[in-house]
C-alpha cells in the first residue's frame, strides 16, 4: 500500500512513522515544506496541487490533514472524495458540520472510503470500559449501579478553537459509552470566548446516566475518564493517542494501576489496510484480536461528533440546553427540508399577495382604473400556477430514484 499526503501535522507524522516501520512506501505529498518532506524519508515526491493525488496509480490512499486548512484545500478535498479516493482524515478536519455532512453525502453517492483519525476506539482497555458501563447500568458489575460518567480534558491551550477541536474527538468516546446524546447543555462562568477555558458540557441520552465533559489546565493533552458507581470509581488516564505510542493507565476500585501501551498511528494504519483488503501489521492484528472492541469510527461518527462540538457555542449564547435531533443527512433529506421551507415561504407569500391584491383592487375600482382591476383579477390564477408547480416538484425524487428506491 502506498500512502499519499495532503498536508502535514503531528497526527500524520504518527501514521508516517508507523508506515516507515512497516516499510510501506509513500506517494506524492501535497502542501508539505522541504523540511517536512525530508522527515518522511528519501524518495517522497512533493506536489504543488491535489491533482497529483487524484490518480489512483500515484497512491492507494491519501492522508488528509487539518492543520493549515483553507478554502483551496476544501475544494481539493471535494474533488478527491468525488473521485472515490480512500482517505484517512484528521479529526476534526474543520469545525463545520455542513462540510462534514456534505462529504458524507458525496461519499455515499460514489461509494468511497472516508476514515477519521479516531484511534481510541481500538484501544484494548476500551472493551473493558464498555463492559464496566454495561454492568453498571444493569447494577451487576463491580461498580454497582452506575451513577455518572466524567471526562476531564486537560490541555495547555484552552482557546475556543482548541477546546472545540478536542471536544470533537472526545465526543466520539462519549457517544460510545452513553449512546448518541439527545440533549446538550453547557456551564461556564462567562459568556465570551473566555468561557471555553473552564467549559463544562453535559450530555443527556437514553441511558439516563449523566455524562460530563470538562476542560482543565494541563501541561500536556490528557484526558481523565471516571466511572462513578455505588461501590466506588474506575478511573482511566488517556493521553493523546493520535501522536503515536502512548500508555493508558487503568485505576480500579482497589487502587490497582494497570498500564496499557498503545500506538494510535499504527492502529489507524492497520484500520486503513483492513478497509483496503490488505493484511495489517502483526502488532496491529494482535491488538484487533482483543475482544470486545467496537468497529472503527466511520465518517458518519466523525460528522456527528463535529455537530456536537458545533452545538456548544449556540448553547453558551442562549444559556440553555439544546435538544439534538437524530437526523439522517442525505440528498433526499436535504430536498425534503428545502421543500418544507419553500412551502412555508409560499404560504406567507400567498397571504401577502391576497392582501395586496384586495387593497389595490379596491383602490382601482374606486378610481375607475380598468387596468388595475384586470391586473388584480388574475392573482388567483398566478397563485394557483405557482402552487401547482410546487406540488409537481414533490414527485421529483421518485422520478429520479426510480421505482426500486421509493
Amino acid at each position: 500500500m502506498r500512502i499519499g499526503l495532503y498536508g502535514w501535522d503531528a497526527q500524520v507524522a504518527a501514521v508516517v512513522r508507523a508506515a516507515s516501520r512497516e516499510a510501506l512506501p509513500l506517494g506524492p505529498a501535497c502542501h508539505l515544506s522541504e523540511e517536512q518532506a525530508a522527515s518522511c524519508g528519501a524518495g517522497i515526491a512533493r506536489a504543488e496541487s491535489w491533482e497529483a493525488l487524484i490518480d489512483d496509480r500515484s497512491c492507494d490512499a491519501v492522508v488528509v490533514v487539518a492543520e493549515g486548512w483553507d478554502d483551496a484545500r476544501t475544494e481539493g478535498l471535494r474533488h478527491l472524495v468525488q473521485a472515490g479516493r480512500p482517505l484517512l482524515i484528521s479529526q476534526p478536519l474543520t469545525l463545520s458540520m455542513l462540510l462534514a455532512y456534505e462529504l458524507d453525502m458525496i461519499r455515499s453517492d460514489v461509494g468511497g472510503l472516508l476514515l477519521p483519525i479516531l484511534p481510541d476506539r481500538q484501544h484494548p482497555l476500551l472493551g473493558r470500559l464498555l463492559e464496566a458501563v454495561e454492568g453498571g447500568l444493569a447494577g451487576v458489575g463491580s461498580l454497582g449501579r452506575l451513577e455518572s460518567i466524567s471526562l476531564v480534558r486537560r490541555m495547555p491551550e484552552r482557546s475556543k478553537e482548541a477546546v472545540l477541536s478536542w471536544l470533537a474527538r472526545d465526543a466520539d468516546l462519549v457517544r460510545l459509552l452513553i449512546g448518541d446524546p439527545q440533549r446538550l447543555s453547557t456551564l461556564a462562568g462567562v459568556s465570551s470566548d473566555a468561557a471555553y477555558a473552564s467549559l463544562t458540557v453535559e450530555f443527556g441520552g437514553e441511558l439516563q446516566v449523566p455524562a460530563r465533559w470538562q476542560v482543565a489546565r494541563g501541561a500536556d493533552p490528557v484526558a481523565e475518564l471516571t466511572l462513578t458507581g455505588e461501590a466506588g470509581q474506575i478511573r482511566v488516564t488517556i493521553p493523546d493517542s493520535t501522536l503515536g505510542p502512548a500508555t493508558w493507565t487503568w485505576h480500579d476500585l482497589e487502587g490497582t494501576v494497570e498500564a496499557a501501551p498503545f500506538d494510535g498511528g499504527l492502529a489507524m494504519l492497520a484500520t486503513l489496510q483492513r478497509c483496503l483488503g490488505e493484511t495489517p501489521p502483526v502488532a496491529a492484528a494482535e491488538l484487533a484480536s482483543q475482544p470486545p472492541l467496537p468497529p472503527p469510527a466511520a465518517w458518519a461518527d466523525a460528522a456527528r461528533a463535529i455537530e456536537l462540538a458545533e452545538t456548544v457555542p449556540r448553547s453558551l449564547a442562549r444559556g440553555r440546553a439544546i435538544d439534538l435531533h437524530q437526523e439522517e443527512f442525505s440528498e433526499l433529506g436535504t430536498f425534503k427540508g428545502t421543500m418544507a421551507s419553500l412551502g412555508c415561504g409560499l404560504v406567507m407569500a400567498g397571504l401577502l399577495v391576497l392582501v395586496l391584491a384586495t387593497v389595490i383592487g379596491g383602490i382601482a375600482h374606486e378610481a375607475g382604473w380598468a387596468f388595475g382591476e384586470q391586473l388584480t383579477s388574475v392573482w388567483p390564477f398566478v397563485v394557483l400556477a405557482v402552487l401547482t408547480g410546487f406540488l409537481a416538484l414533490q414527485v421529483l425524487p421518485a422520478l429520479i430514484q426510480g421505482p426500486a428506491k421509493k
